[in-house]
Order: structure tokens, then sequence, then C-alpha cells
């Protein structure tokens, strides 16, 4: 699937994770996973209820998430953080 990072993604990211480089390795290797199969059950994938409905979300870590959107086979990702700070 190809994926897109939003301006507020990667602005989220960075301020986040940029000076966490066992995140961002585990980030690299879960969006080559999704990159090839978005449904591997390692990835924990799936959509998310209330005012999130229409966007799905998955794992980076055991509470590291991505939340993101899919539009015509592409992947627009919206956020990344712990459950707390995204949902």
């Amino acid at each position: 699937m190809k994926v897109e990072f939003k301006d507020a993604f990667i602005k989220t990211f960075r301020k986040r994770y940029s000076h966490d480089k066992d995140v961002r390795k585990k980030f690299d290797e879960r969006l080559e996973l999704f990159s090839l199969n978005p449904t591997n059950p390692i990835l924990r994938d799936h959509p998310l209820k209330g005012t999130k409905e229409g966007f799905r979300s998955f794992s980076i870590t055991g509470d590291i998430r991505v939340i993101y959107i899919e539009v015509y086979g592409t992947a627009y990702f919206i956020d990344i953080g712990t459950h707390n700070q995204v949902y």
C-alpha cells in the first residue's frame, strides 16, 4: 500500500520520537510490514470508533500507535503516539 505522511504526523513524530532511536527503528520495521501487507497480524490493525470513526490504527510497539485513513489505496498517516496521546 502506498503511504503518505501528513504534515501534522511528521511534526508530531519529530517532537515525540526524534530522540528515541529504538522507536524510530521499530517504526521503520512496522512501516515496511504495513506497506507490504496492512493486514499482517503483527500490526494489530483495526478500525476506530466514536469520534475517530473512518480512521484506522496499527501498533508500532505495545503502546505506540499510528492513526491513519485510507483513501483510494493510499494510507495517509495522521498521528502517532501512545494510546492516551492519540485517542
